[in-house]
C-alpha cells in the first residue's frame, strides 16, 4: 500500500470525516441507508462486499495511524474512489466521544433495500429463513444474525418493530454476518409469516410454551423459524396460527435469552435439513 492513499487528520472539527462525529450519542442508522462499520472483522466483510458490487459499499474509512500498517490487504481491497483517512489517537477520540481502542472505522451505505415480496422471491427453493418480531435490543439482533450464518440460514425477515440491524453495535455482535446474510426489515410480523405461508414455508414460532419440542420438528424443503421479543414473547396470534416449537429446559426458569434460543433452535432445524 502506498502512503499517497493515506489522508491525514488533524483536527476532530475537519468536515470531511464529519459523519464519525460523537457516534455513541449520534448513530447514523436510519439516514439515507449509511451506517457505521466498526472493527477489523466488520472492515474486512465491507471491503468485500463492495468489491463483489453486494448490497453494500464503503464510502470512507477512518482509522487509528498505527493500525494502518496491518490493515494494508484489507485498504487495497477498497477502490481508489474510497478515501482512507488516518489520525492520531487524541485526533480520533476527539472525533468519536470516547477512546477508540480498536482504531478502525468505515462509513457504509446499503445500497438495496427494495419491497418485501421481491426479496421473498430471490430466496432459494431450499430455505432455512429467522424471523424476528418486535427485537428491539441491539445485542440480541447481532446475535441472531450470527446464528443465521453459522447454521447455514438463508436469510433473516425482520418485522418493522425490529430495531435497524445496521446500528453500529448491532453490526459488531454480528461479526459483520449482518453484511453477508440477505435481510429485509418490512411490515408486520403478521404480513412477514402469512407472505412466507404463501410461498410454502413451515413455519415454528419459538416460545416456551411450544406444543412441539424443538428435537421432533421434522425437516422440510422450506423452514423458518420465529423469534419475538424478550419478556412478552410472540404474540398469541402468531403461537396460534403457525406450529409452535418449545425448547426443554429445567423448571424453575422462565425462558432463555433470544439469542441463544435461536441459536439452540437454528442448530436443531439446520442439522434436520442437513444444513450443518
Amino acid at each position: 500500500m502506498t502512503s499517497d492513499r493515506l489522508i491525514e487528520i488533524t483536527h476532530p472539527d475537519d468536515p470531511r470525516i464529519a459523519e464519525f462525529r460523537n457516534i455513541r450519542e449520534r448513530d447514523l442508522t436510519g439516514r439515507d441507508s449509511r451506517f457505521i462499520a466498526e472493527g477489523t472483522v466488520v472492515l474486512r466483510l465491507l471491503a468485500g462486499a463492495h468489491a463483489a458490487g453486494g448490497d453494500f459499499v464503503a464510502e470512507k474509512v477512518l482509522l487509528l495511524e498505527n493500525r494502518v500498517s496491518g490493515l494494508g490487504d484489507i485498504i487495497e481491497t477498497f477502490p481508489a474512489d474510497v478515501p482512507i483517512y488516518v489520525a492520531a489517537s487524541e485526533v480520533l477520540d476527539g472525533i468519536v466521544g470516547f477512546h477508540l481502542h480498536r482504531g478502525v472505522l468505515a462509513l457504509g451505505r446499503r445500497t438495496r433495500d427494495g419491497g418485501m415480496n421481491a426479496f421473498l422471491d430471490r430466496i432459494p427453493k431450499q430455505a432455512l429463513v429467522l424471523v424476528g418480531c418486535g427485537i428491539s435490543n441491539h445485542d440480541n439482533i447481532g446475535s441472531m444474525f450470527r446464528n443465521a450464518a453459522a447454521f447455514g440460514a438463508d436469510a433473516v425477515l425482520l418485522d418493522e418493530s425490529c430495531c435497524d440491524p445496521l446500528y453500529r453495535k448491532a453490526l459488531r455482535v454480528s461479526v459483520g454476518s449482518i453484511l453477508t446474510l440477505p435481510y429485509c426489515r418490512q411490515g408486520s410480523g403478521v404480513e412477514l409469516l402469512a407472505a412466507l405461508a404463501a410461498r410454502g414455508f413451515a413455519i415454528w414460532s419459538l416460545s416456551p410454551r411450544g406444543t412441539v419440542d424443538i428435537r421432533d420438528v421434522p425437516a422440510s424443503e422450506r423452514m423458518a423459524l420465529v423469534v419475538g421479543t424478550e419478556g412478552d414473547g410472540l404474540p398469541q396470534s402468531i403461537l396460534s396460527a403457525f406450529g409452535s416449537v418449545r425448547i426443554p429446559q429445567a423448571p424453575g426458569l422462565d425462558s432463555l435469552n433470544v439469542a441463544t434460543a435461536s441459536g439452540i433452535a437454528l442448530f436443531e432445524m439446520a442439522a434436520r435439513s442437513r444444513r450443518i
